[in-house]
C-alpha cells in the first residue's frame, strides 16, 4: 500500500495558566498556537501480525517501547476500532521531548486523525475525544492544529487568521519531565479565558500574560530563568515564555531579521543548547 505523509507540528503555548486540581489532574487554561517546526510521520498498511513503529531522528533516541504512538495503536485495537488492520509507522523526530512542545502527544493526534479521516476508523466525535484523553491531556489540541484558547472547562475554541510571528525555540541540554513539575504546583490562579476572543491573540494582550509553570521551572532550573533574560535583551522580542511544562523557552519577534539576529547571539553564548528559527503557522 502507499505510504502517506504526514506533518506534526510542534505546539506552543503562548499562555498557560493552572486554574484548579481534581484528584488527578490539574486544571488548565491555555492559548495556544503551533510553530512550523514539525515531525515527519509516513504510515502504511502492511500484512503482518502485529503493528511496526520506528523512529528516526535527532531526537528519537530516548523514545521508549511506552509511547504515545504505542498507546493509541494499543488503545484502537482494544476497542477492535482498526479491525485487525496492521499499520507500518515511521516518525522523523525533529522535536525534542520533554521540552513542552508537545511532540509525542501531537503524533498520536495525527496519527488518530490520519486514521479517521481515511475511514480506517469509524466512531463518534466524542469516542475520539475520549480515546486522546486517553493517551494524554494535550492530545486533544493537537486534532486541529490551529489557534486556539482551552477554557478551564476544558473547552477549546479555534481562532483562524491570526497573525504570524518569527520565533526562537530553544532548549537547554535538559529537558523537564511535565509530572514533576506539575507536582510541585502550590498557586492556583482565578481563570481568565473563560470568554475566549480573537482580541486575546494580540500581542498587546499575550505580552501582559505568562505561564504560571515558569516560576516553578525556574527554581529548580535557574538555568532556564538566566536564558529567559538574555533572550529578552537581544533585538527586541515582542516577548519571550516557555511553552509548556518545559524546558524550551520561545521568543517571539516581528520580524525575521531580528529572529535570525537573536539565532546568532544565542549560538555564540549558550554552544550547547538547540535552536531554532521558525515561524507560527
Amino acid at each position: 500500500m502507499m505510504q502517506t505523509k504526514i506533518k506534526s507540528y510542534a505546539k506552543l503555548n503562548l499562555v498557560l495558566n493552572i486554574t484548579g486540581k481534581t484528584s488527578t489532574l490539574h486544571k488548565i487554561e491555555s492559548i495556544i498556537t503551533f510553530a512550523s517546526l514539525h515531525d515527519e510521520i509516513f504510515i502504511s498498511k502492511i500484512k503482518s501480525k502485529s503493528h511496526i513503529i520506528l523512529f528516526s531522528g535527532k531526537f528519537s533516541k530516548n523514545i521508549g517501547k511506552n509511547n504515545t504512538v504505542s498507546k493509541l495503536l494499543e488503545i484502537l485495537d482494544e476497542k477492535k476500532l482498526l479491525k485487525e488492520e496492521k499499520f507500518k509507522i515511521k516518525i522523523n523526530k525533529r522535536i525534542p521531548n520533554k521540552s513542552g512542545l508537545g511532540g509525542g502527544s501531537m503524533n498520536a493526534a495525527k496519527i488518530l486523525n490520519y486514521f479517521v479521516k481515511k475511514k480506517f476508523i469509524k466512531t463518534t466525535k466524542n469516542e475520539i475525544l475520549k480515546i486522546s484523553k486517553l493517551i494524554g491531556s494535550d492530545v486533544i489540541l493537537g486534532l486541529n492544529s490551529t489557534n486556539s484558547i482551552m477554557s478551564s472547562n476544558n473547552r477549546i475554541r479555534y481562532f483562524t487568521n491570526c497573525k504570524r510571528l518569527h520565533i526562537l525555540i530553544v532548549k537547554p541540554e535538559f529537558g523537564c519531565s511535565t509530572k514533576d513539575i506539575y507536582s510541585r504546583v502550590r498557586r492556583i490562579h482565578k481563570p481568565k479565558l473563560n470568554n475566549p476572543s480573537k482580541k486575546m491573540f494580540n500581542l498587546d494582550y499575550l505580552k501582559k500574560m505568562n505561564n504560571s509553570l515558569e516560576p516553578i521551572v525556574f527554581s529548580k532550573h535557574n538555568k532556564l530563568k538566566a536564558i529567559k533574560l538574555f533572550l529578552e535583551k537581544l533585538s527586541k522580542p515582542v516577548f519571550v515564555r516557555m511553552t509548556g511544562s518545559g524546558s524550551a523557552m520561545v521568543a517571539y519577534f516581528k520580524s525575521k531579521q531580528s529572529c535570525d539576529y537573536a539565532k546568532k547571539q544565542f549560538n555564540k553564548k549558550y554552544k550547547n543548547c538547540w535552536c531554532i528559527a521558525s515561524k507560527t503557522i
